[in-house]
């Protein structure tokens, strides 16, 4: 009888450790995944918000150079007469009420501009991405304290040299170098 329990705690045990064994490679499933999220995620937020400042930079270039040229020609009433000069005139006109309907439509799409709201979103996506990733690190570092814990346990380690060693103690996540060294930057 004291055979079979001693047998029973022995497989309790045993399916404890494979437990806490494979809750350590989720939780390190999980980290990559979150790596996988921040490498596919953060190059793509940063592609779109260049694309913003770009669009509402390029915008208020034209605006501001179609005005310079509307303003830079002058006409007298002499040059009324003068198809040519009024025809430059026009056309100069004509760019600057082209760039301010392109302004029209984007303020109508955009009701302010948007490149702001665009850095401040990726600032706070990036926040979140990171906060996420130290989340399952840190819940990796913890599965990992409690599967080493017990498999240096006095029964953890009787069903370890019984089976041969099968559970091997596991590495706690730490910074690497460069993490320690200072924080990564965002190239815009």
């Amino acid at each position: 009888m004291l055979v079979v329990l001693g047998m029973l705690a022995g497989c309790h045990k045993y399916n404890n450790l494979v437990e806490l064994d494979a809750t350590c490679d989720e939780k390190w499933a999980n980290i990559e995944a979150q790596l996988q999220r921040r490498y596919d995620l953060i190059p793509n937020l940063v592609k779109v918000v260049k694309a913003q400042a770009k669009f509402e930079g390029d915008t208020l270039t034209k605006i501001t150079e179609a005005r310079a040229s509307a303003t830079s020609i002058k006409m007298t009433a002499d040059d009324l007469t003068d198809p040519a000069k009024f025809e430059a005139f026009q056309r100069a006109q004509d760019r600057l009420s082209g760039s301010l309907s392109r302004l029209m439509v984007a303020s109508e799409n955009y009701p302010e501009l948007k490149a702001n709201t665009a850095f401040h979103d990726l600032r706070v996506e990036l926040e979140g991405t990171e906060n996420r990733l130290l989340r399952s690190r840190e819940e990796y570092n913890g599965a990992v304290k409690n599967y080493n814990a017990e498999i240096r346990k006095v029964g953890g380690t009787i069903i370890n040299d019984m089976t041969g060693k099968a559970f091997k103690p596991r590495v706690f996540f730490s910074a690497s170098a460069e993490a320690k060294s200072g924080a990564p930057q965002v190239d815009l």
